[in-house]
C-alpha cells in the first residue's frame, strides 16, 4: 500500500498515467510523426498547404517536391543563451519531415512558399493538363 501511495505522488509515475490515458483519447495530441500538423485542401485551381511552424524560420524549412510526392522538413533548434541553467524544457530540438502524396500532377515551375505567423502555406498550381476545361458542345460540326 505504502509503494503505491508513493506513485501517486511521483512525477514519473504521474507522466506514464497521461500518456497511457492519451494513447485512449482521441482529442490528445497524436504521436510526433505528425508533428508540425497539417492541412492539404484544392482549391480549384491549386492544391494549398497549411502548416504550423511556431518559432521556425524560412532557413529552419526545406520544401521539395519529387515526382507526386511533397516532403517538408525542417529542424527546431536550440535558441537557448549560453550558460543558462534550464528548469524546464517542453520545447525539444528535433527534426521533423512530413511526405504528402499529391493526388495529382502540379506545376512546380509556379509552386511558392509564404511563412507568416508560424504558418507555412504553400500553393500547388495544378498542372496545365490536370485544369479542367470546357469543352463546348457541336463544335466540331459544320
Amino acid at each position: 500500500m505504502f509503494g503505491y501511495s508513493y506513485a501517486l505522488h511521483d512525477p514519473f509515475f504521474n507522466q506514464l498515467r497521461r500518456r497511457m490515458m492519451d494513447l485512449f483519447d482521441e482529442s490528445a495530441p497524436t504521436h510526433l510523426s505528425t508533428w508540425p500538423p497539417a492541412n492539404l485542401y484544392d482549391n480549384g485551381e491549386a492544391l494549398v498547404l497549411q502548416m504550423e511552424v511556431p518559432g521556425l524560420t524560412e532557413e529552419d524549412l526545406n520544401i521539395s517536391i519529387v515526382q507526386d510526392v511533397l516532403t517538408l522538413s525542417g529542424e527546431r533548434k536550440n535558441r537557448l543563451p549560453e550558460g543558462v541553467h534550464l528548469h524546464r524544457r517542453e520545447r525539444p530540438v528535433s527534426r521533423f519531415s512530413r511526405s504528402f502524396t499529391l493526388p495529382y500532377r502540379v506545376n512546380t515551375e509556379k509552386v511558392e512558399a509564404d511563412l507568416a505567423n508560424g504558418l507555412l502555406t504553400v500553393m500547388l498550381p495544378k498542372h496545365p493538363e490536370e485544369q479542367p476545361r470546357k469543352i463546348q458542345i457541336g463544335a466540331g460540326k459544320k
